[in-house]
């Protein structure tokens, strides 16, 4: 009921631009029949990829089975008929932008990346050329700036301070703001009086990945005809002609630029933006008489009329799409752009354009109404100014970050990861567009280069540093997007990140009593081994300790071929390969249901048991000891993917990556690993597995949460297991003792989807548990915490004892912070 009602309120404001009233199908008809694979799945990620209807790709399917394609380099009968789908896929694709075939021509290319790299490949630079882009810009843009440099050519970035110019007689009323200029000294290169025609180009995209802001097309007309009176740029205006390219990638997909209004010399297009499939394929749509001036070194197949090998001798083909479009193009995928084409156009791009809006606006609404308890916003909004009289001006797209009641900042991965709990799929970080992320994120270059020296790269984990975002979420929408998809992220927002419950218990019941090792009842439930990272362990009732922690524990580890390493992760099969370890015999024993031999490992090396080799891995450098091609093709057989086996030998402690300067590095910098993540030992209590099945109960019956389940404690991989005491005690120990051990707590272990995967009958199967009911109650600082990691308790953290074991059934005494 809340659905329905919340509902018609949308549709008393939006509903004249909502779901097609005026097509042949609502947008209800098209989600039933078009998009079944979505059931339960919230897709906003539509600016990285929108996505293919059933029916394109049944039509599709349907056209490549029905009729035979050549080479349409051929002349054959089949090959006539491909090339004539070609032109017409050229004229769709002028038609799309509104552009004259008499003006334009359309080249493919593979990707709106090639046709930009296509473009300042050869662009006539001079030295006395300028590139001009605006900070809003993917870097695919801003990479023809190596081209421009390259030649000697200046290259500057610039804002747009008015993209509605308004002419007042010969004055217009526009102002470009002008970052630095950027100059590289080429050897063999001189500035001086242009020894021919001067050409200039203007990069502006149609609509900002980032933000969603849509600059105005009046840039187009104003570049190549007034260029020299704009205020602010005037310095760089006065020589030569401007040519003005439009990156239109992102923006096509619900307002292509019309070229009859707007005569851009280049167009960037990507079709999987427009309608999902096919991936691979782009355009380049150039005016004819910008296309004569570009400079072509290499030539192909395709690309000649004629040419001789043994001479320098070649004539090239005089068609502009022929010229530039090397080898065979991809003509099946071209051929299939016409049911894309034919999706789009039954909807029409306008409405597609009011469909989108909406329900950007009221995404934008609804995100800016959320408060915290104390009043404060929950969301900051990244756009065009500060009101929303702009919002017109705006694109399909909601980028945004979240803060705390205190004004802190949550982290878009933290935002990401619960998301994808939530089976919601969105996007964060940059988006390829470092101008704009550093634009409306306040981030200075010394900020940036900052970051990247403390080892922030694009796609980690570092969402917040110095206390400021790295990146943003966002949000967008396709011409398939509903309103219950708007609504469930932004009752996902309020439910994770204002909600009473996002705590977490950190089992504070000690606080009160005398610090020192207290006998609480606690005792050593079970002892469980790891021998091979990420594989199947076996619990013991008693075991050695070493100075790594329990005695060949996570000793062992497999590669890929192309030096990762494989865990569950990314391939859950591992989780049915079983160990043992057989100390009297010496013997590590590996068995999988793939493979019909049982492998036998000695655990005592000798000089002749392998190479020697160095490896990185968290940071740290390994010295590992390697096995045979047999043992090598076992475990290959057993995971289904080419791999080698390696044993920890040592690592170096002294040499510590200037990438890993987070909670791992620092956590394991004085801790001798073999090849644990972060702790030489995790522990977890049963208590705390009991609470936390009741709570995944509770949320089945309260309808929370889908299918009944129970975990247990192997499920989180844990080295000790305790028991005896009252749930989350734990997370308030700082020192335990077991036995004559003394261990160390560094802290709770930050969980992952690992603990989302289960053996059954077999077979692996993910779910959102137990991660999504975790995260519903302790999660702090963007970690979802359950279980510590402990160490030895010497200073150095190392093991102090000799020929110690833990028993099953010790007393464990914690010694509370």
């Amino acid at each position: 009921m809340e659905m329905d009602a919340a509902k018609q309120e949308f549709l008393n404001e939006f509903g004249e631009h909502y779901g097609y009233p005026n097509a042949p199908k609502s947008i209800d008809q098209i989600r039933a029949t078009e998009f079944t694979r979505l059931q339960g799945l919230v897709y906003l990620d539509h600016a990285g990829a929108t996505l293919y209807s059933e029916l394109q790709m049944q039509s599709v399917f349907s056209d490549l089975t029905s009729n035979v394609y050549g080479n349409p380099h051929s002349q054959s009968e089949s090959s006539s008929a491909t090339l004539d789908i070609l032109s017409d896929a050229r004229q769709q694709v002028l038609d799309y932008c509104n552009a004259s075939a008499k003006d334009y021509k359309c080249i493919f290319t593979s990707g709106a990346t090639a046709a930009l790299k296509l473009i300042g490949e050869a662009f006539p630079w001079s030295c006395n050329s300028n590139f001009m882009y605006t900070m809003e810009n993917h870097n695919s843009v801003i990479g023809i700036r190596e081209y421009a440099l390259g030649q000697g050519a200046t290259a500057i970035a610039v804002d747009i301070e008015d993209v509605h110019p308004v002419t007042s007689g010969e004055t217009i009323s526009m102002k470009i703001s002008q970052h630095g200029v950027q100059r590289r000294k080429v050897a063999g290169l001189t500035e001086g009086e242009p020894t021919g025609d001067t050409y200039n180009l203007f990069a502006f995209p149609s609509e900002c990945n980032f933000s969603g802001l849509r600059f105005g097309l009046d840039l187009v007309n104003i570049m190549k005809e007034s260029s020299r009176r704009i205020s602010g740029i005037s310095s760089v205006c006065n020589n030569g002609q401007w040519m003005v390219l439009i990156d239109a990638a992102k923006g096509c997909a619900t307002m292509p630029p019309d070229l009859s209004k707007y005569p851009a010399d280049f167009v960037t297009i990507s079709f999987y933006k427009l309608f999902g499939y096919p991936t691979g394929l782009g355009a380049l749509i150039v005016r004819n008489d910008a296309a004569k001036l570009l400079k072509k070194t290499y030539f192909s197949g395709g690309t000649v009329d004629a040419s001789i090998a043994d001479i320098d001798f070649v004539k090239r083909r005089e068609h502009i799409e022929h010229m530039f479009e090397d080898g065979t193009a991809s003509f099946l995928s071209i051929i299939s752009i016409r049911h894309g084409f034919k999706i789009l156009n039954s909807l029409t791009v306008s409405a597609i354009s009011r469909h989108t809006k909406s329900l950007t606006l009221y995404t934008r609404k609804m995100l800016l109404a959320l408060r915290h308890d104390n009043g404060s916003r929950v969301c900051v909004l990244y756009r065009h100014h500060n009101s929303m009289e702009l919002c017109h001006e705006m694109g399909p797209i909601v980028s945004f970050n979240l803060k705390r009641p205190d004004g802190s900042w949550y982290g878009y991965r933290e935002v990401e990861k619960l998301a994808s709990l939530s089976r919601i799929q969105l996007r964060t970080g940059c988006f390829c567009n470092p101008g704009a992320c550093a634009k409306y994120l306040g981030l200075s270059h010394n900020d940036i280069i900052s970051n990247t020296e403390s080892g922030h790269v694009c796609w980690d984990d570092h969402d917040i540093m110095n206390g400021k975002p790295t990146g943003a979420v966002r949000v967008s929408f396709g011409y398939m997007s509903t309103f219950e998809e708007a609504k469930k992220f932004v009752d996902f927002v309020a439910s994770s990140f204002i909600s009473s419950s996002n705590h977490i218990d950190h089992g504070n019941h000690l606080k009160g009593i005398e610090k020192g090792f207290l006998d609480t009842g606690y005792h050593l439930e079970s002892i469980t081994i790891y021998p091979i990272k990420s594989c199947g362990g076996f619990c013991a009732r008693s075991w050695p300790l070493s100075n790594n922690g329990l005695k060949h524990d996570r000793e062992w580890i497999l590669k890929s071929l192309s030096g990762e390493t494989i865990t569950q992760k990314k391939v859950p099969e591992m989780c049915f390969i079983s160990t043992f370890i057989d100390l009297s015999q010496g013997m590590l024993f590996v068995e999988s249901p793939r493979c019909k031999k049982r492998l036998q490992i000695r655990l005592e090396l000798d000089a002749n048991d392998g190479d020697i080799e160095d490896i990185e891995l968290y940071g740290q450098r390994y010295k590992v000891y390697s096995y045979s091609n047999e043992t090598n093709v076992w475990f290959s057989q057993a995971i289904g993917k080419p791999c080698t086996f390696l044993r920890y030998s040592s690592c170096d402690q002294d040499f510590l990556l200037n990438k890993t300067n987070g909670a791992a590095a620092c956590r394991g910098a004085k801790s001798m690993l073999s090849f644990a993540n972060e702790g030489q030992f995790l522990l977890v209590s049963e208590e705390s597995v009991s609470d936390l099945n009741k709570r995944i109960s509770s949320d089945v019956q309260k309808g929370i949460r889908g299918t009944a389940m129970e975990v247990n404690a192997s499920r989180f991989r844990p080295n000790l297991t305790v028991s005896g005491g009252r749930p989350y005690e734990e997370d308030g120990w700082r020192d335990i003792r077991i036995g004559n051990t003394y261990f160390r707590s560094i802290g709770g272990c930050n969980r992952c989807q690992m603990i989302n995967i289960e053996q059954n009958d077999g077979q692996v199967q993910k779910s959102k548990e137990p991660l999504a009911t975790l995260a519903s109650y302790r999660r702090v600082q963007g970690k979802i915490l359950f279980g510590i990691l402990l160490k030895y308790a010497s200073d150095d953290g190392e093991w102090e004892q000799v020929d110690s074991w833990l028993h099953v059934g010790q007393v464990v005494y914690p010694n509370s912070l």
